[in-house]
C-alpha cells in the first residue's frame, strides 16, 4: 500500500475517484484524432504538451511522474502517491539473485532475471504441493523444484511445450511434472485445494482470472504477477471483486478491452535499432492515415493490421499500397508520396506529446486492475498482499500479489 495506514480497500476507491475524473482524456487515443475531444476542455494542456522539447519528452516518457509540467493541470502527485507500492520481502528476506547458470537453461536473459526475482516471492508451507498455472516450458516450475527441494506440478496446454519442459526437467535433474492441461477448462479445478500453492509469473488475462477464481473456491494459496488484461473474451471488463462493481458502476468506469491496453502499454527502453523500426512504423501508419480520410472523403481513423517486426514494406509508399489492399481501398494515380510522408513524421510528433497525459494514467490503471484481484481475494476470506518483485527496470509488469486463506 502506499501509506502504512491505507487500506486495500481506500486505495481502491481513491483510484476509482481519480480514474472516473479523469477518464475523457486518459480514455481518448490521440492518433485517432486530428483534435482531441478534451482540448476544448483543457486547452492550455494541450498547448504546454506540444510545445514540450524532444528532452523532456523523452524524460518524461521514462519517468511520468517526476517533475512534471503536467502538474498545473493534472493530479501528477496525488497519482504519484497511489502508485507507490511496497517491495515485498522474499520469503525469510532471502533474496535469488546468484543462482546457477545452469538453473535458467534455454530462458532469455532477462526473462531469467524475472524469474530469480520472482522465486523469493512464493513461499511455501511444510504441508502445501505447489502448482504453476500456464508453465510454458516450467522456467519457473523448475527453479522453484530446486529452490524449495520439492516436486512441482506445472499446467501447459501445448503439448510441444509440455514435452520440451520435460526434456530440460529431466537434463537438470530437477522434480518437475508437467501436465498438458487447458486452465480454462472444467477439470483444471482438479489441481487446487485447500493444501496448494498456486504460482504464475506474467499469467494473461482470462488465464490469472481463472486461476483466482478457482484458487478462492478451492482455498488454495495464491502467488500471482499479472499481465495483459487487456486479453480476455469479454468486450467490457466485468470486475471481479463486488467491490470494484460497486465503485466502477458509481464513477463510470465502463472499460472496453482497448481501455485495458493502457494498463501495459509501459515498456522497457528497447534497443535503438527497435526504436527506430517503431517510430517509423508510427509515422507511417499516421502518414496513410492522413491520406486515406482524403481519398475516401471519410475523416475518421481506419485501423490497419499490425506487422510483425521485419515486415515492414522497405518504402513509405510500398506501406500505404500495402495498407490500402488490406482495407479494400483504391489509391489514386499523383499521389504526393513525400508530402503525406512528411505528414505523418509531423503527426507523429504531436501525437508522442498528447500521449503524455495518457500515460499519468498508466499505471494508475494497473494498479486499480491489481487491487479488484486484491479486493475479489479478500472478499474469499484471504490475507492479501500488493507490492512489486523488482524494479520497473528489469519489467513494467512488476506487480505482484500473495494470497492466503484466513
Amino acid at each position: 500500500m502506499p501509506s502504512g495506514t491505507m487500506t486495500h480497500t481506500k486505495h481502491f476507491t481513491q483510484l476509482a475517484q481519480r480514474l472516473g475524473e479523469w477518464q475523457p482524456l486518459w480514455r481518448c487515443l490521440p492518433f485517432q484524432h486530428p483534435r482531441l475531444p478534451w482540448q476544448a476542455s483543457w486547452p492550455g494542456l494541450a498547448e504546454a504538451l506540444l510545445a514540450l522539447s524532444d528532452a523532456d519528452v523523452a524524460r518524461l516518457q521514462e519517468a511520468p511522474f517526476m517533475d512534471s509540467p503536467l502538474a498545473a493541470w493534472l493530479p501528477v502527485e496525488e497519482l504519484a502517491r497511489l502508485v507507490a507500492l511496497p517491495a515485498l520481502a522474499g520469503q525469510g528476506g532471502v533474496r535469488a539473485e546468484g543462482l546457477p547458470d545452469a538453473w535458467g537453461e534455454q530462458v532469455g536473459g532477462r526473462k531469467w532475471r524475472q524469474v530469480q526475482a520472482f522465486l523469493p516471492q512464493v513461499e511455501v508451507a511444510p504441508d502445501e504441493a505447489l502448482v504453476e498455472w500456464c508453465a510454458g516450458k516450467g522456467h519457473l516450475a523448475r527453479a522453484l523444484s530446486r529452490r524449495h527441494a520439492i516436486e512441482v506440478t506445472a499446467l501447459e496446454w501445448q503439448p510441444a511445450l509440455c514435452e520440451a519442459g520435460r526434456a530440460l526437467a529431466r537434463r537438470q535433474g530437477a522434480r518437475v511434472t508437467l501436465r498438458e492441461q487447458d486452465v480454462m477448462a472444467e477439470d483444471a479445478a482438479a489441481w487446487l485445494d485447500a493444501r496448494t500453492r498456486v504460482a504464475a509469473l506474467h499469467a494473461c488475462g482470462d488465464l490469472h482470472r481463472r486461476l483466482l477464481t478457482l484458487a478462492a473456491e478451492a482455498g488454495s494459496a495464491v502467488t500471482l504477477a499479472p499481465c495483459c488484461y487487456q486479453r480476455t473474451a469479454d468486450e467490457r471488463y466485468r470486475p471481479l471483486s463486488r467491490l470494484g462493481r460497486r465503485l466502477a458502476e458509481a464513477h463510470g468506469l465502463s472499460l472496453e478491452r482497448d481501455d485495458l491496453a493502457l494498463a501495459v502499454q509501459e515498456t522497457v527502453t528497447a534497443p535503438r535499432g527497435v526504436q527506430r523500426h517503431r517510430e517509423r512504423a508510427g509515422a507511417w501508419r499516421l502518414g496513410f492515415d492522413r491520406l486515406q480520410r482524403e481519398v475516401r472523403g471519410v475523416d475518421a481513423y481506419l485501423p490497419v493490421p499490425s506487422l510483425a517486426y521485419g515486415q515492414m514494406p522497405a518504402t513509405f509508399e510500398a506501406f500505404c499500397r500495402w495498407a490500402a489492399q488490406q482495407k479494400g481501398i483504391v489509391l489514386p494515380a499523383g499521389i504526393d508520396w513525400r508530402a503525406h510522408e512528411a505528414a505523418g513524421w509531423q503527426r507523429q510528433r504531436e501525437v508522442a506529446r498528447l500521449e503524455l497525459a495518457r500515460h499519468l494514467f498508466r499505471r494508475p490503471l494497473e494498479v486499480w486492475l491489481a487491487l479488484d484481484r486484491v479486493a475479489f481475494l479478500e472478499e474469499a476470506g484471504y490475507a492479501v498482499e500488493l507490492g512489486t518483485f523488482c524494479p520497473r527496470e528489469l519489467t513494467p509488469r512488476n506487480l505482484v500479489l500473495r494470497g492466503r486463506k484466513r
